[in-house]
């Protein structure tokens, strides 16, 4: 998960507050100095986090908990504003007709954020493009055709010219038609003269309508300083942190990157091409707090979703119907949302309660579930009460595991049709989640 230490941190601090008898002055103090050693751990600057806890206390200390809201919520609530309050403003990309510069020094992640960059809008609908702007290592063009391979998301480059805007000129042309067009340049160890000259250059006959500034986490506070040198050279609009979850600095570029004139507005979260997620400060702290982000979550289950499919699925469900093959279909979207970990991480109340290693477990555990099923028959996958004893041992045999293994999978089918019917005999649920899947008209 994305600064899993700093969210183990912050949530254990919340834990202390929720478990309390009372709040007062002591306890307040004690959170303060909690939340003082985890910013300052996750590499955020030590003005910023003593102004951050400062004010948490004088709220907590001065301000009266809201009509219906207890004294423990009212101190959460303080946290999680003042969280959010340090990550800057909200800024979207929107889904519209752009040209996108994408600027960078060497090593932070530029290319690969771009083919990420290019699934994002592709996925919504747009036609998309990008064009091949490094002309200094020789593998960025192919690497951009690796990551788009598949996705009918073109890419053009002139592989031995060594002009970055003749080529950006050329791609604009071959790609006037298109939604998106991407731009990916070359970088450097350091903003030097002739990087400088190159990316203007570039800028000049791109026009772009958004320049994104791409940052490795680990630079950690150093991203402030860079964003601003980029933006006195090309007018940075947006910045993306990429390899968010691989490093403890991640709370150092973040917060040093809001403190600029640009707004943080994708981060990188694997090392996957789907692994690119808006980045919405409101939402990023309730993740980290543990508290969910079920707006992502449904914008990934999307993503992922044959809607037809999931109409159908969703009409079968509500209705009592639910077999083996409904429950194929959620795991086949689950896998398609990437590591449990990061799916988990969404849910309120589920982030941090299982360890990495119990989550790969169960991603295993769901993989050999989908071997076992490839071993069943049309009847067994739709009948799954007529699976006894003689059928255990031939699906066994067939998937190569243990007939315990089969009973196991059965279980966890049976547990999750109990859940189901739970779920859809609530009235209320019901007409909550037809209107979700295009408002069936049917009988409550």
């Amino acid at each position: 998960m994305v600064l899993e230490g700093l969210g183990g941190s912050l949530r254990e601090t919340l834990k202390k507050i929720s478990n309390a008898t009372h709040i007062d002055k002591d306890l307040i103090k004690e959170v303060v100095r909690d939340i003082q050693r985890a910013l300052i751990q996750a590499d955020m600057k030590v003005q910023m986090v003593l102004g951050l806890t400062k004010e948490v206390e004088r709220r907590a200390l001065t301000e009266k908990p809201p009509s219906g809201m207890s004294s423990r919520e009212h101190v959460i609530r303080i946290i999680y504003q003042e969280l959010v309050s340090i990550l800057g403003k909200p800024r979207e990309v929107s889904l519209g007709k752009h040209v996108i510069l994408m600027v960078g020094l060497y090593g932070q992640g530029k290319t690969t954020t771009t083919g990420k960059l290019a699934r994002y809008f592709h996925k919504r609908g747009l036609k998309t493009a990008i064009i091949a702007g490094d002309v200094h290592r020789p593998a960025a063009y192919e690497q951009l055709q690796q990551l788009t391979e598949g996705l009918n998301i073109p890419v053009f480059g002139i592989p031995k010219e060594k002009k970055a805007a003749k080529v950006v000129r050329k791609g604009l042309l071959e790609f006037e038609g298109y939604d998106v067009v991407l731009i990916d340049t070359s970088g450097r160890h350091s903003l030097e003269a002739d990087l400088t000259t190159e990316i203007k250059r570039i800028a000049t006959v791109a026009q772009a309508d958004e320049t994104l500034l791409i940052l490795d986490a680990a630079v950690g506070q150093q991203a402030g300083p860079q964003a601003a040198a980029f933006h006195e050279a090309v007018g940075v609009t947006g910045v993306v942190i990429t390899k968010l979850d691989g490093t403890a600095k991640g709370g150092g570029a973040l917060s040093a990157v809001s403190a600029t004139e640009a707004s943080i507005v994708f981060i990188g979260v694997g090392e996957h091409i789907e692994d690119l997620e808006k980045f919405e400060p409101s939402r990023f702290i309730s993740r980290l707090l543990g508290m969910g982000d079920l707006e992502t979550l449904m914008e990934k289950a999307q993503e992922v979703m044959d809607e037809d499919k999931a109409e159908k699925t969703a009409k079968r469900m509500l209705s009592g119907k639910f077999d083996l093959y409904d429950l194929q279909e959620q795991m086949e979207m689950l896998s398609g949302m990437g590591k449990l970990s990061k799916v988990f991480s969404m849910l309120p109340g589920v982030s941090g309660k299982m360890s990495e290693g119990e989550m790969d477990q169960t991603q295993n555990r769901l993989k050999k579930f989908k071997i076992i099923m490839s071993s069943m028959t049309d009847d067994e996958m739709k009948k799954p009460k007529i699976i006894k004893k003689s059928r255990v041992n031939r699906i066994a045999l067939g998937a190569g595991v243990e007939p315990k293994e089969v009973k196991e999978m059965i279980k966890h089918y049976n547990q999750s049709k109990k859940m189901i019917k739970g779920l859809t005999s609530n009235r209320k649920m019901r007409r909550q989640l037809m209107k979700q899947f295009g408002g069936m008209d049917m009988d409550l």
